[in-house]
């Protein structure tokens, strides 16, 4: 059997006062979360409670933009001038060809002979019966003939190329010892000059024995002082054997120094104009200073070349022998042109014959069978007029 408690009044309030107290300390049965308890209550202002309040829209976060590296940024370049630029180079001239029998020029030498070569090309290359053949040797001379021995390849080389005209450079590399007889000689001793002298000698023999005229060009100044000294003793060596043996010696020394005789970089091209003719070595030398070369060659060229130096020759002029070119002879005179006797330059003559300038001349009476006075005549009155003490005679003549 069930037993049933019964409150007394007591007990019973005290029990109310606990649950009340418990109702109101729990958060949940109030009916608020940690988060609403904490939020304060804003109170409503006129205009919201007017119209209502405005619910603003929820904030939304800026997305945040990764940032790109920008790229760098060229350095600009420098825009050139235009209106500065030089002017385009001419286009080269288009080469002329050579006729079948042109005649050659052998050129023979060191590296300044290869030079020479091509200032000849140059001065040439109008000329179709004119051919320039190259055969220096750079590294060459009459000092190493163990490297190259030109007094026994001379010969052979005129064989093949038949030139009608021999031009020689050479010597720009005989600064060195020598040997000779098995010994060691050393440069500018007079046993070194002496051997010198007769393998130069014997190179033009062989040139003379060719029966071809040569022409022997000399050495320019260096910028080495030295060397400068060493070229002028070379080349009145090279002069004495050239004119021996009858070449023509050409001195081209003239033509790379300056007004006081010494070396110089720069200086007049073939038509006058200032340009640079060696290089900054001081020994090599530039297209102009190979092509003023050429032109010291031009003239005495053309005397053996004749007609085939002409800009516009044909194969049958080419076999005319050399000598000078030929000269067009003026047109004569038309026979009825009527000429005007020259002038005299000489002055009247204002001399005195001792006189002195002022002093009362005579005056020269004229014959008086020619200027008998006349009546009627200016003259009647002044030479016919009578003298005081013939006043009174009877053939004077009455006054006028």
């Amino acid at each position: 059997m069930a037993t049933t408690h019964r409150l007394t009044g007591s007990s019973f309030k005290k029990t109310m006062a606990v649950v009340a107290v418990a109702l109101c300390l729990s958060p949940v049965a109030a009916g608020f979360t940690p988060a609403s308890a904490q939020e304060v209550v804003r109170r409503q202002n006129f205009f919201e409670r007017l119209f209502g309040r405005r619910t603003p829209p929820p904030a939304v976060e800026p997305q945040r933009v990764p940032q790109q590296r920008s790229p760098q940024r060229k350095r600009q370049q420098p825009q050139p001038n235009r209106s500065r630029q030089a002017a385009p180079a001419p286009a080269p001239s288009p080469a002329v060809e050579k006729l079948p029998n042109a005649k050659t020029v052998l050129v023979v030498g060191d590296f300044l002979a290869g030079g020479v070569a091509g200032g000849l090309s140059a001065a040439y290359e109008m000329s179709p019966g004119t051919r320039i053949e190259d055969r220096s040797n750079g590294s060459s001379g009459f000092v190493r003939n163990d490297y190259y021995d030109w007094n026994t390849a001379i010969g052979p080389i005129i064989a093949e190329v038949d030139p009608a005209a021999i031009v020689v450079m050479i010597g720009s590399n005989d600064r060195q010892q020598m040997s000779a007889n098995g010994e060691t000689l050393r440069p500018q001793t007079e046993q070194w000059t002496a051997e010198y002298t007769r393998r130069v000698n014997r190179f033009a023999e062989e040139l003379k024995k060719s029966n071809r005229p040569f022409l022997w060009v000399g050495l320019p100044p260096f910028k080495s002082p030295s060397m400068t000294s060493d070229m002028l003793a070379f080349n009145d060596i090279q002069k004495t054997a050239a004119e021996a043996a009858g070449g023509t010696f050409i001195d081209i020394w003239d033509g790379f120094v300056d007004e006081n005789g010494a070396f110089t970089a720069t200086g007049p091209d073939m038509n006058g104009q200032p340009v640079r003719l060696r290089s900054s070595d001081g020994i090599n030398l530039t297209r102009e200073a190979r092509r003023k070369i050429a032109f010291y060659l031009e003239k005495p060229l053309n005397q053996i070349l004749g007609p085939a130096a002409l800009p516009s020759v044909t194969p049958e002029t080419v076999a005319l022998p050399g000598g000078e070119l030929p000269v067009v002879e003026p047109a004569p005179a038309p026979k009825d042109l009527t000429r005007t006797a020259p002038i005299s330059l000489s002055g009247p003559d204002l001399s005195t014959n001792g006189a002195l300038l002022g002093a009362e001349q005579p005056t020269p009476q004229p014959p008086s069978s020619l200027f008998k006075p006349q009546p009627g005549r200016a003259d009647y009155l002044l030479l016919a007029k009578p003298k005081k003490d013939e006043a009174g005679s009877a053939d004077a003549p009455a006054p006028q």
